[in-house]
């Protein structure tokens, strides 16, 4: 699938992260990626991240998966189902993400999948990253408001943050392949408008100042000596001991800000911690080991190499080394040929690999490191 009539240009430059706009089946030929039953089905497994969202009274209410199977069979009036990356799991819901890729890979989160009966929503409320929400199948009225922040008021609920004096400034209804893009902080509403509505949210990340400075400190923190201390050797007498003189406030700034400067060491370290897996818990590592005859081999015969769809693949130019490639939170500092290998992969999902780098020990390196932690497969098909 891919975006036929649709204006990239224009649309970074009016639209993203400024304001919403509804985009009419923009596809060359829409298909629902997804079956309702699958998607239930994959609210009941484990380790997969689903939300129930049903109406009692005025009141909505969230039940969290794994649900059982015959929850469904239970369910009567309007009532929502959200499972979260189910481009882990679908590769037909994966196949959404790139028409979406003039948004740089590292800002992309997942794609959030809704089956709702009629009537069926979860609620206005805002978000707090951008999303395209791609209607599937059925039909769904999508109202849009103001924007928010954190001064909005919510309405006191235990797991959903709702707005409750929403008024809507747009009000659409959605078609199967018609999508609508919602920038931060805008409110909005959908409902199910008849059975079998499907929604695919492809969903953009952004991390905030206080997540940044948290884990860069701590990163930093975590790397320093109990003996890297405040020292002053030049001490003189104070005339008031209860003073916290201009000097030591100075030295002290001095030596936090000097510990967080360094712009190679925060690329690294941004590198790897937003390459970091979704679901850590997740284990994709193959029972056995790469090996790596095995590697060059099908290198050779130009076998094509396989991003796992939950893996998030990144890399910098640092200058020396003259690569570093950043996957499930695993760095690789690459040059040369092991280099050339490294962009191939960020650029497609699928590469096949050009076969006079087969002979490159560095590369079958990087490929067997890279199937050995589950991040990449050989398709044989």
């Amino acid at each position: 699938m891919h975006l036929a009539r649709f204006d990239i240009d224009l649309f970074l430059r009016d639209h993203w992260q400024k304001r919403p706009l509804l985009i009419r089946n923009p596809w060359s030929a829409w298909r629902n990626p997804l079956a309702p039953d699958d998607l239930a089905g994959l609210a009941c497994e484990e380790g997969v991240e689903s939300r129930l969202i049903t109406r009692q009274a005025d009141r909505l209410a969230m039940e969290s998966g794994p649900l059982p199977e015959d929850r469904f069979t239970e369910l009567r009036d309007a009532w929502t189902l959200l499972v979260q990356a189910v481009d882990h799991h679908a590769p037909d819901v994966a196949a959404l993400i790139p028409p979406f890729r003039f948004i740089p890979d590292w800002r992309i989160d997942d794609v959030m999948v809704s089956y709702a009966t009629d009537g069926g929503g979860v609620g206005p409320h805002f978000d707090q990253y951008d999303v395209f929400l791609v209607q599937g199948l059925g039909r769904r009225r999508w109202r849009v408001g103001p924007r928010c922040d954190s001064a909005t008021p919510l309405l006191p609920h235990d797991d959903l943050r709702l707005i409750p004096d929403f008024e809507a400034t747009e009000d659409h209804i959605l078609e199967p392949g018609d999508i609508l893009y919602v920038p931060p902080c805008f409110a909005h509403d959908g409902v199910a408008v008849g059975g079998d509505c499907m929604t695919y949210s492809i969903g953009f990340r952004a991390p905030s100042r206080a997540e940044l400075v948290e884990n860069w400190c701590r990163h930093q923190a975590d790397a320093m000596t109990d003996e890297d201390r405040y020292a002053d050797p030049d001490l003189i007498r104070q005339s008031n001991a209860g003073e916290i003189s201009a000097s030591a406030i100075d030295r002290m700034h001095a030596m936090a800000m000097e510990a967080l400067s360094d712009r190679n060491a925060f690329a690294r370290w941004f590198g790897l911690h937003n390459s970091l897996p979704k679901y850590a818990d997740m284990d994709w590592r193959p029972d056995e080991p790469a090996d790596r005859r095995t590697v060059r081999a099908m290198l050779a015969q130009g076998v094509p190499l396989g991003r796992n769809p939950a893996s998030r693949f990144a890399f910098i130019r640092p200058g020396e080394p003259e690569l570093l490639l950043f996957v499930d939170g695993h760095g690789f500092d690459c040059d040369g040929d092991a280099a050339l290998l490294a962009e191939a992969l960020c650029r497609e999902p699928m590469t096949v690999v050009d076969a006079k780098l087969a002979a490159s020990p560095a590369v079958v390196a990087l490929v067997a490191a890279l199937i050995d932690q589950g991040s990449l497969a050989f398709d044989a098909d």
